[in-house]
Order: C-alpha cells, then structure tokens, then sequence
C-alpha cells in the first residue's frame, strides 16, 4: 500500500457545501483532498434545486399560455412534449455540470478521490484503497429522500427527487405523499404540465412557513386544479391494475383513497451518516444528522459537518454558508458561529413563498410581545396590477426601536424580493434606513417600502405632531 495522504484538509462530499470549501482552500493554496463516490454537484445539481426548478419552468411557460387570453392574446391551446420537457431539465444540468467536475476541481489543485469514504479511527479515513491522514475534515454528505415504512408502498415503482426528473413520459395522475415545499412545487408543476395532482399532508401544506402566507399560496395552487388533502395520514400503498396504484389515508372525517397513476414521496429528508464510520471516529450522530455545536465542529474535534448533514436547515444556501464558517476557522483561526436567525428561505410555487429572520410568533416570544406587525398587499402595487400578480403580500415584524426582526413574502418574484431584506435582518437595519432608500418605479419592490413606510402612518395622527407642523409654518 502507498503512503498516506496527510493534506491539510479532506472533505468529503462533493455537492455545493464541499465544493465552497475545497474551491475557497484551493485557492490560498491549501493542500486539500475532496472524496466522492456519486455525481459531483450531489443533490443540488443532479436530483433537486437545478431539475426542480427548470421543471417548474416549463410550467410557467405552459401557464403563460393559458392566461395569454386575459393579456389580449390568443397562443392557442397548450401541447405539452413530456419528453423535450425531460431534455429540457437535464440540459440545463448538463450546461452547470462543468461548474462542479472533477476536471475543473483537479485544475484547481483539489486532488479529487472518486470513491466510498470511511473513518476507521479518530484520525484517518479509507476512501477506497487510499488512506487518507488529514490535519481537518469537513463532512458534506448531504441528505437524501426519507421513505417512511408505509405498508404496500415496496410494491410499486414509487417515485422521490432521485427519480422524478429522470422520466420521458407524462404522469395522468400523480399522488404526491407529503405537502412540504417540495411537494408543493412539484404539485403546481406538473398540473400545469397537464397531469391531474393529489396531495396527501399528515399535518399542514406547507405548515413551516407563516400562516397567513401560506394560505395565498395553497388557495391559488387549489385553484389550477391540484387536490390537497390537508390532516391526512397515509396508511398503505397498494398496486392498482398493471400500471395503476392506490393510495389509502385517515383523517378527521374517516378513511379514503385515492387512485392514480404515479406516486411521488416528498416527505423529508435524512441526513447521509450511513457507512462514514462516525463511531470509529468518535462522531456523536443520529438520524437527524452529525451533532455539532455552533461553530460546525463535531465531537471530535478535528471533524466539522456542513449543510444538510449537520442536521440543521437544509438548503444549498445553508451549505454555501456554512461553508465560509469553516474556512474562516480551519484557515484563519478566527472564531465562527453559526446565527440561524439570518437564513433566508423561498418556496418557488406560484406566487412564491419566502421568508428571512423571526416569525411573528418567534419574535413575540423573544420579545416579550412588544412588536409591530406590518403588512402590504400586492393589490395595491402599480407594476403588480400591470402583470396581473396581485395575489400576495409582504409581513415585517419589527420591535419597539423599529429594527426589522422577521420578513415573509407571498407574492410574485418573492424568492428575488426577499434578497434585501435578508441584508437588512442580517445588519440589523431599521425602518429608518429602509425608509431613506429609493425603488426604482414601476416595481413590486416597492411594496417592501411601502409596508415599512405604513409604520409612521399613526404619527401623522398625534396631536403634539400636528401642533408641531402648524408652529413651524408660522416662519413661513
């Protein structure tokens, strides 16, 4: 056997998380390792946000052609080529794959180990037949589709985000298990791509999220014909015909059914921990993930995990960030801790759901019930009413000095509209600041300002202020 490698850092997994490190310590010339045995780019790339989204593309294009009437255009009716909408997705996979090879991280100077990675003690890890002694690691392991034990569902061809993007035909009816983000967005998609779409929901569509918003969401996707069945526990899963399947539930109102062609599990997400040899290496893990404090180091203490295997919030955005935490400590020594408060999120159904910083309810709680609840709606935006996106609005909460604690947005282009206001929670800005900035006109980010604006509406109302304003126009 060749002598061991000993870089100064070894990450393994090779999806967004993994890739901002090894990319980030490449390029101060750190001697750096990166193991993965799939595709590079993991979940992100290959089974999630890039195929997702473009499918949810090719939706809106098939939507745009359905409401043209109501712009005084007529395109004729919709014709969906299920099998150009699949070399669609995977094209747009194929033109970001180079972005995350091996050959562009070996240019890089990441010398890439295409193999199955094992601790096998506190301090060395196998990936395959390469031994591997590195001063840090960073676990990126990701996650991967949670199937739950649904009795019959091992006798059918269902489906997860692994598979989903990867058939040519069309669905004639989808039964989706599981009424998260995911399901939802694959819900308004492929209804709108022609299929006919149920939802099943043990608990609340979209029960993460605000409320309020996530009633605008799940009233206008009911409205282009997806079924949702909210409190309905799925029971057993059973074969229907020779293509056919169904689905059996309870809920508050008894027992049901339903039958259709295709079945898709979106019901969470577990934590890659299987097979690492965490025990070996002295790492306390569950099923939610790697245990690691607030600076993203495990229990041993030359181990970080990042993104979805830290068992925290699971999102490519959450793995980029987690990420620069690490670099900054491994690299530079200097402290890092993870803040949670500051990590936007969006949920990209139509209209879009996104959210940044506390809730309402959270920051009542923290404060004591000493906040200000804001709110705008869409309705009242010119550019809005021009696009005919008048379905939505924006909450801020805010506290007593005005500082913005929380935003949530339901609305068009949400997802682009939460940006600033994620720099706003994460810099601790007030209303002040965002009442002295100016949106360009027409825009539906102005409806942000118009809400912080609204704050100062009862000032305009208090006798000592209009006793001011009257004194003041006596000097002319």
């Amino acid at each position: 056997m060749s002598s061991p490698l000993t870089p100064d850092i070894c990450i393994i997994g090779g999806g967004s998380g993994g890739l901002s490190v090894a990319a980030a310590a490449a390029s101060f010339g750190v001697d750096v390792v990166l193991v993965e045995k799939g595709k590079m780019g993991g979940d992100c790339l290959n089974y999630g946000c890039v195929p997702s989204k473009a499918m949810i593309a090719a939706g809106k294009h098939a939507h745009a052609i359905r409401e043209a009437p109501s712009f005084g255009v007529t395109a004729g009716e919709v014709k969906v080529n299920f099998g150009k909408v699949h070399d669609h997705i995977h094209s747009v996979i194929g033109a970001i794959a180079p972005n995350d090879s091996v050959e562009r991280f070996r240019a890089m100077g990441v010398n890439v180990i295409e193999a199955e990675a094992r601790f096998v003690d506190k301090t060395t890890l196998m990936a395959g037949e390469t031994e591997i002694r590195a001063r840090r690691y960073v676990v990126a392991t990701g996650s991967s589709a949670f199937v739950p034990p649904i009795p019959g569902l091992d006798t059918v061809e269902y489906l997860t985000n692994e598979t989903l993007f990867d058939r040519t035909r069309a669905t004639k009816h989808l039964i989706i298990i599981g009424g998260g983000p995911i399901g939802m967005e694959m819900a308004q998609a492929h209804r709108r791509l022609g299929a006919e779409v149920t939802v099943l929901e043990g608990e609340k569509a979209l029960g993460k999220d605000d409320p309020e918003l996530a009633a605008i969401v799940l009233e206008n996707i009911r409205a282009e014909g997806v079924t949702i069945h909210e409190g309905s526990k799925v029971t057993s899963v059973e074969k229907r015909g020779k293509t056919g399947v169904r689905v059996h539930y309870e809920s508050d109102a008894g027992e049901g059914f339903v039958d259709g062609s295709d079945v898709l599990v979106a019901v969470g997400r577990l934590a890659n921990v299987e097979g690492l040899g965490l025990d070996a290496a002295g790492v306390e893990h569950d099923r939610r993930g790697i245990k690691v404090g607030a600076n993203l180091r495990s229990s041993n203490k030359r181990i970080y995990a990042i993104g979805d295997v830290a068992g925290g919030l699971q999102f490519t955005h959450v793995a980029g960030y987690h990420a620069g935490l690490v670099v900054q400590q491994i690299l530079f020594r200097v402290p890092a801790k993870e803040n949670r408060d500051i990590i936007p999120w969006a949920t990209y159904t139509d209209p879009e759901l996104a959210h940044v910083g506390l809730s309402e309810e959270e920051a009542a709680r923290r404060h004591g019930g000493r906040i200000s609840i804001l709110r705008w709606p869409y309705a009242e935006n010119d550019r809005a009413q021009a696009e005919r996106k008048t379905k939505g609005l924006i909450k801020m909460v805010v506290d007593r000095k005005a500082r913005i604690l929380g935003v949530s947005i339901a609305g068009a282009g949400a997802g682009e509209m939460i940006n600033i206001w994620a720099l706003a929670v994460t810099n601790g800005l007030t209303l002040k600041d965002v009442r002295g900035y100016v949106p360009p006109y027409p825009t539906m980010a102005e409806i942000g300002k118009r809400a912080a604006a609204s704050y100062y509406i009862p000032m305009t109302r208090k006798p000592y202020v209009r006793w001011i304003v009257r004194f003041l126009r006596r000097f002319g």
